[in-house]
């Protein structure tokens, strides 16, 4: 091939030269032996109940290896298959961990010499559509909040990840944890999706987020119609019996689509068998009684909002102000009984002025309409919250406001760095099945991060996003050799084979 530009040239590789641009994404394949993924997936799915063809391991563990290397759809995981660095090691771990009977069954599976060691595009379009189940094809539509009942294989699915989740937690044993409650939509152009409030198709999963961890506790694939407020009583009690055994306490924080009657209830009375009381900060809406409370309220009641410092952690003032409101909702009002729920109002100055001129019935009109005031002739943004925490007013919403930023950045990184924002199929079974396979990536993503780069690299890798990891860990080229019968990845590089020796004595530790 003849030069282009600049003075190098293209050609082709003809030996067996083992060379991998992946050197660093055995190191996830390792944890992941260590954490029972695949004895979980072997365990728990059933999909490939045959007795030819690949496993129901053989589908999962390279589909999380491809959200892992940075692939976003089904065709991807022919890079994983044309790497011949990554598919000699693949094949070796494979069978590492079977005695000989197993190994004998697993080669027997196939008639004929086994060609492909990761499944090709069109096997796994055929093994994602056993998730899907026949309701989905007559009761979803426009018009109706319905979700599917789950196949097998995706209630197989969410025990694994309950499986990984115990795993992970069985290394940390946190006591006390917070869920995080919220709903995230993915837009879509798929025929048979459904219109979300905001006007186009797509899909809207509704995630529980483990805040002490990292982890997604539980994820419900859902149409796009059907809104955040749906079922969040159903999806919280799931999410809490999903819980590893040791968890002895609980908190639930969400936004206003979790201010249900039946939700808030079952928190502050108590009514889980095991957790009890469930301490809760949950936003509640601006509605008209609420409002004219607000505006009943002393100047001196108010008080400025403090926040930590990001670097120094002291406390330092904000735009916001602070203030409790005796305010019971009818709901409550109706049942002495009821359990005393604190309702905390911030609200920060309106910059941007409203131009309009309107008269003072007008202006009225407009305040209960939407989360503006006007007090003391100053346009203010509402917000509320409901609590039963006994806690300070400025300390509960110090902390109900950590939500915003760890469940909302894994949305992100959902629907941006995995395979979360290319969803494959047309079929709502296929894109739940997706979705479940990435919720396991995004986790396994978090343990390495947890349990292995911050104790051996240091604490900053907690906050390391994933395309970070890829550039400094998973993507590195390396050259895969046999010698004296032992398979080794040979790094370029003196600081990243340093950083993959240390990462695998803390996998090795964690055995």
């Amino acid at each position: 091939m003849s030069h282009g530009v600049l003075p190098f040239q293209l050609s082709e590789e003809f030996s067996e030269s083992g060379v991998t641009g992946l050197a660093g994404l055995p190191m996830y394949q390792e944890l992941g032996h260590v954490l029972g993924l695949g004895k979980s997936v072997e365990k728990h799915l059933n999909v490939r109940s045959g007795k030819q063809g690949y496993t129901d391991v053989q589908f999962i563990i390279p589909l999380v290896l491809m959200n892992m290397a940075g692939g976003d759809c089904v065709a991807d995981l022919a890079k994983l298959e044309d790497d011949p660095g990554f598919r000699r090691i693949a094949e070796r771990v494979e069978l590492s961990h079977l005695n000989r009977k197993e190994r004998r069954e697993l080669r027997k599976r196939w008639r004929k010499r086994k060609e492909r060691l990761i499944p090709s595009a069109s096997s796994v379009f055929r093994y994602l559509e056993h998730f899907c189940v026949d309701e989905e094809k007559t009761e979803r539509g426009h018009g109706r909040a319905y979700i599917p009942p789950l196949s097998e294989g995706l209630l197989g699915l969410r025990k694994v990840n309950t499986d990984l989740l115990a795993s992970v937690w069985s290394r940390t044993k946190e006591t006390h944890v917070t869920l995080d409650l919220d709903a995230t939509i993915k837009g879509v152009h798929k025929k048979d999706a459904l219109f979300c409030y905001k006007g186009f198709k797509a899909y809207q999963p509704l995630n529980v987020w483990l805040s002490e961890l990292e982890l997604v506790v539980h994820s419900e694939f859902r149409d796009g119609n059907v809104p955040a407020l749906f079922d969040n009583l159903r999806v919280t009690q799931e999410a809490l019996e999903m819980l590893p055994e040791g968890v002895k306490e609980v908190s639930f924080r969400s936004d206003t689509a979790a201010y249900q009657k039946e939700l808030l209830q079952f928190l502050a009375k108590g009514l889980h068998p095991k957790y009890g009381v469930i301490d809760f900060a949950i936003g509640a809406p601006m509605s008209a009684a609420l409002k004219m409370e607000v505006k009943s309220l002393e100047e001196a009641a108010w008080k400025r909002l403090q926040v930590p410092h990001k670097k120094t952690g002291e406390l330092i003032d904000t735009t916001y102000e602070y203030a409790e409101v005796a305010f019971v909702p009818n709901w409550v009002a109706a049942c002495n009984t009821n359990p005393d729920y604190r309702f905390i109002v911030t609200r920060e100055v309106v910059r941007q002025q409203i131009l309009t001129e309107t008269s003072g019935e007008e202006q009225l009109l407009l305040d209960m309409a939407s989360d503006m005031a006007h007090l003391g002739g100053v346009q203010y943004k509402l917000y509320a919250m409901v609590t039963n925490k006994t806690d300070p007013g400025d300390e509960v919403i110090r902390w109900y406001r950590k939500r915003c930023g760890d469940s909302e950045q894994a949305h992100d990184v959902m629907k941006n760095e995995l395979a979360g924002g290319q969803l494959p199929s047309n079929k709502f079974g296929v894109n739940a099945a997706w979705w479940q396979i990435m919720i396991l990536s995004l986790n396994l993503n978090s343990a390495m991060k947890r349990l292995v780069l911050a104790p051996a690299l240091g604490k900053q890798w907690l906050k390391k996003r994933l395309k970070a990891i890829r550039y400094q860990i998973i993507c590195l080229p390396g050259r895969v050799v046999n010698h004296a019968r032992l398979l080794r990845i040979k790094i370029g590089g003196a600081a990243a084979l340093s950083r993959l020796r240390d990462i695998r004595t803390r996998i090795a530790a964690l055995a």
